[in-house]
């Protein structure tokens, strides 16, 4: 199928691909039944709003749905899955579209797209924000921050605050407040049913705990409800930059200080090439280093002693470390982190950090196919090691490193070497890894990984899934398969 030709007047249908993989031929007349029945725009290749809706921030995904529901509220959303259910219709769900894998975005069938919900309501009395799907993380930071209040989100203002909670969420305040979901107090939803539907602790308790890392095969999230911690609205944050030929030393005291750090301190490690900074030497740019990436979100008479261990470090070669707005911290890494690049990712979740382990980084970092690739190691710990495993869907509570293998370019002709070395970074650190995965750094290749990045909760999480969605009608995801819980041997 051709999808600038599905739509085929002369028998008044429009083709779209089905669950199962084939084209059905769906009758014109129940697409204009649904766009009567819908308050934002319904539209076909060539409509306007139809490039807008299906661009990702993923460059390397080029997506042509046969039909783009752009979504202003519940009621949208819920008519839409009914459409798709009735129809047995393949169907994706975008938010912020920042998605690695790309799975917000189907090739021929159904796009349900929420990017138009970008409203944030906050009860600063309460300490209270409803967010709506399509937000970004700077719509949440911006109406959170006036209020000197914050939802522990990411670390890139353009990331989609859907799919980042969905999937677990970790930043600058995991450390002090926890994952974002460890502040998600209910959230709206729509199932499979097309039913609108509210779980939080006491009402449907067993999706609640399902959508707190489990993606997006539960329902489509409408409205997500959190707690809000106070903050700032200044933070002491920024970059201490160290040559390669020192990342060895400065990474051996980096993982033995780590955890004995204030849960208001974070510091992260990224290996690549140095950006032009202004605040580094011009004769480095270019060259190959290693960045200590630290905010401090405590109060800003602590910072000093909190970071002396980090700006103590012997060997720098630029430091730029100081009090600045939160808001302006998340927006930090927009710009070597924003859409239309190319983009591919590995992941592993490490307990520790073995000499063998970084040996075999250390051995790809020293060959990096493009200037805006990368190693980058988040230590999540803190508060979100204190909530226990079977509290939420995302399993991997214990204090540990989260690396990410970005291989980022701008040209298609790299497309085989840059992945091709991500790969190889990925399988030389295998045998050092806990086995688990963030699911939200998990490229489109690997779906078969599921199972093990959720551990001991993928039993509970497919069969909460047998009971909400048992036709797997979303399953454009990393996806979770229905599985009803087996009968007792006799």
């Amino acid at each position: 199928m051709t999808p600038f030709d599905t739509l085929t007047r002369a028998d008044e249908t429009i083709l779209v691909t089905t669950l199962d993989g084939y084209d059905r031929a769906v009758p014109v007349a129940a697409v204009e039944a649904l766009r009567a029945a819908v308050r934002g725009p319904v539209c076909l290749p060539g409509d306007a709003g139809y490039d807008e809706a299906r661009t990702l921030w993923n460059a390397m995904i080029d997506r042509h749905p046969a039909v783009v529901v752009r979504c202003r509220g519940a009621a949208d959303v819920a008519r839409a899955v009914d459409f798709c259910r009735e129809h047995g219709l393949l169907l994706a769900v975008r938010g912020g579209g920042h998605n690695i894998a790309g799975r917000a975005v189907c090739e021929g069938g159904v796009l349900i797209d929420l990017s138009l919900m970008r409203s944030v309501h906050v009860d600063p009395a309460a300490r209270r924000a409803v967010v709506e799907p399509g937000c970004l993380l700077s719509d949440v930071d911006c109406e959170t921050q006036a209020h000197g209040l914050a939802v522990p989100t990411g670390i890139n203002s353009t990331t989609g605050i859907a799919g980042l909670t969905l999937g677990g969420g970790f930043g600058w305040l995991t450390r002090k407040h926890g994952l974002t979901i460890d502040s998600l107090t209910a959230a709206e939803v729509v199932t499979a049913d097309g039913a609108i539907r509210r779980a939080s602790a006491t009402e449907n308790p067993d999706l609640f705990w399902a959508l707190r890392g489990g993606g997006g095969n539960f329902g489509i999230v409408t409205a997500f409800e959190f707690a809000l911690h106070d903050l700032g609205p200044q933070v002491t944050a920024g970059l201490v930059v160290f040559p390669m030929d020192r990342a060895r030393e400065i990474m051996k005291t980096y993982r033995a200080s780590i955890a004995d750090g204030p849960d208001d301190l974070t510091v992260w490690a990224v290996l690549r090439k140095a950006p032009p900074l202004p605040f580094l030497p011009e004769e480095v740019h270019g060259t190959d280093v290693l960045i200590l990436v630290v905010c401090h979100v405590g109060p800003l008479e602590d910072a000093d002693a909190a970071l002396a261990p980090v700006l103590a470090l012997p060997g720098a070669i630029g430091t730029a470390v100081g009090p600045q707005s939160f808001a302006d911290w998340q927006m930090a890494f927009d710009a070597s982190a924003g859409p239309g690049a190319r983009n591919y990712w590995k992941t592993h979740d490490f307990l520790t950090l073995p000499d063998a382990a970084m040996e075999a980084v250390f051995n790809y970092a020293d060959r990096l196919p493009t200037g805006e690739c990368e190693v980058f190691f988040g230590h999540v710990g803190g508060a979100s090691s204190r909530v226990p495993v079977e509290a939420t869907a995302f399993p991997q509570r214990r204090p540990h490193y989260v690396m990410n293998v970005h291989a980022r370019w701008q040209d298609r002709a790299d497309d085989a070497r840059c992945i091709a070395w991500a790969r190889g970074l990925f399988n030389a650190t295998a045998p050092f890894a806990a086995g688990t995965a963030y699911v939200n750094f998990m490229p489109e290749d690997e779906g078969g990984r599921t199972d093990s990045a959720y551990g001991a909760n993928m039993e509970r999480l497919a069969r909460i899934k047998a009971e909400v969605d048992p036709g797997n009608l979303f399953r454009v995801n990393q996806n979770i398969r229905p599985r009803a819980t087996p009968m007792p041997a006799e």
